[in-house]
């Protein structure tokens, strides 16, 4: 057998089929708990994916043996960002998100704060960017209450979504001018 019959028959495991809904996603990580897995839960918007997010994520992860990722609803993000956001729908954002060998389920909150999805899942870790304080930090206490931790992870300079909608904005403009 060949080079490339071997990769052909080597199972893929699609993206699709870590985007779960909060029910199957309870389920799914208790069983995970029953075996002494470490859960780890983070949350965010993630339109754009850029470095800064790939990062935060694989460094996420390293915290336990399971990363679940809540990702706002297009309307959540909307009452959070503006009008003009997301650049991404929910299914594309979560499709990507899902993509990243660092992520084992993603599922969608509608809600501004995570704080009911947190309070139903149940991670062991809770993990946000450098720019929450601790005591700021939306599921704190359920999290520290049922025994968990929380972290912070520090950002990778130079990336934010903000800034390149910003930069993809500058250049259009220049363009039509």
């Amino acid at each position: 057998m060949n080079h490339q019959e071997m990769i052909r028959q080597k199972p893929v495991k699609k993206a699709s089929n870590k985007i779960k809904e909060r029910k199957e996603l309870q389920s799914i990580l208790a069983e995970r708990r029953s075996r002494g897995q470490v859960i780890v839960f983070t949350n965010g918007c993630f339109d754009l994916i850029h470095p800064g997010h790939v990062s935060y994520l694989e460094e996420a992860r390293s915290w336990g043996d399971c990363l679940v990722v809540a990702i706002n609803s297009d309307e959540s993000v909307k009452r959070l960002k503006g009008p003009e956001r997301p650049i991404l729908d929910e299914r594309s954002r979560c499709e990507v998100i899902a993509g990243l060998h660092c992520v084992d389920y993603v599922t969608t909150f509608h809600e501004d704060t995570p704080k009911e999805i947190i309070d139903e899942l149940l991670p062991n870790v809770l993990v946000k960017g450098g720019d929450w304080a601790k005591d700021r930090i939306v599921g704190r206490e359920t999290v520290e209450k049922h025994g968990g931790t929380v972290m912070n992870i520090a950002f990778q300079e130079g990336f934010s979504t903000s800034s390149i909608i910003s930069k993809i904005e500058q250049s259009l403009q220049k363009r039509n001018s």
